[in-house]
This record gives structure tokens, sequence and C-alpha cells, in this order.
């Protein structure tokens, strides 16, 4: 018997983000999925080392990478239409159980117990390690989202300006010390030039 999962995780590749912005790069769930891993990641190690906590940020990244799988059969639903109308929220929340159980009907049972607790990381058992981890992932997707704004906006795109502070409000609002320390210490590269980038890591010539 054959199985698809895979293969149709790797189209999440043709589904488009950001769709009903005008952006000066196209951006889809495959490469944000990818950026989401990568955050998870930085601000379970942020606080496990600045915060004195005991996050798996391995496991954390791999949830992330699995956070939109189901967007492969529901797509993209703009924020702004998905979250300004209860009704509409509640519909796509119903289809996205379905399409994970879609999902999961395509992966080898012998490995359905590693994989469909990624599809569906809500259902996690509360105090468990996922259901503590998840807090991290829908923050790092946040972070993902407004580091595309401040992305487009250094570019000159003003399409991206109103959600740029929408979602940096949204971020301060989570209240959590690794963000605060992302945003300070490492966010602010992301509206540097390449060249600003490499000269900022050049070593300072001395004073004559």
């Amino acid at each position: 018997m054959n199985y698809h999962f895979s293969a149709y995780l790797y189209r999440l590749q043709y589904i488009q983000r950001w769709s009903l912005m005008r952006s000066t790069a196209p951006e889809n769930v495959a490469q944000h999925s990818f950026q989401v891993a990568l955050l998870a990641h930085m601000l379970c190690t942020i606080g496990n080392v600045h915060f004195g906590r005991s996050l798996n940020a391995d496991r954390a990244s791999t949830m992330a990478l699995f956070h939109d799988a189901t967007e492969v059969f529901t797509g993209d639903i703009a924020t702004p239409v998905k979250h300004n109308n209860p009704l509409l929220l509640s519909s796509f929340r119903e289809m996205e159980r379905v399409a994970a159980e879609r999902l999961a009907a395509m992966i080898p049972p012998e490995l359905s117990a590693v994989y469909v607790p990624l599809l569906q990381p809500q259902d996690s058992p509360p105090g468990s390690e996922d259901a503590g981890l998840l807090r991290y992932v829908k923050a790092a997707d946040v972070l993902d989202a407004y580091l595309k704004c401040v992305w487009e906006t250094a570019a000159g795109n003003r399409e991206f300006a109103a959600a740029r502070e929408q979602t940096a409000a949204k971020l301060h609002g989570l209240a959590l010390p690794e963000m605060e320390y992302f945003l300070t210490h490492m966010a602010p590269g992301f509206e540097l030039s390449l060249d600003e980038l490499s000269s900022s890591m050049s070593p300072e010539k001395p004073a004559d």
C-alpha cells in the first residue's frame, strides 16, 4: 500500500501566504513553516539560557514544521477574514480538523503515534510537554508574520505598515520575556540590507 502523507506536505510550497497583500517577495506555507521552526527553536533556547527554563527546543521546532500542514487542503486564509467573524473562524477550525484527519489517514499505521499528534497539537493533554510548547510555537508563528512585515516595510512597501504595528502589539501582549529578548537583540537585523549586515560584522578599524 502507498502512503501519500509526505507527498502532500511537499505541496505546501504551492500554498501562497499574504494573498490579500501586495508583497515585494512572495511567501509560501513551506517557507513559513521552516521559518517558524527556526524561531520556535530560538525562543525556547533563549528561555533555557536566559530565563532558567527547561524547554525542549527540538520538539518545539518539530511541532512548528507541521503547524500549518492542514493548509495543504484548506489553503491559507487571511487573518482579517478568519478572525473578524466568529462563524467563519469556527467553520475554519472544523475544516482544519477534517484536513488533519485526512492527512492522518495517509500515514503508515506504525508511524501514526509520532505524526498524528503533530497535526493537532491543540488536542495535547493539559500539562503535557506539547501543550506547554504550543505557546512557543504560536508565538513563533506570530513573530514570523511580524518579521515579514518588517522586511516589507524596510523595502519601502507601505502595504505592511499597519500590519506591522498590529502584529508588534500582539507580540508584546504575549508577555514572554523570550520574545522581548528576541525583539530587542535579534529583530533589528531584519531591517538591514545585506551590505549593512555584512559591515556590522566587520571588525572596527583602530582610530588614527
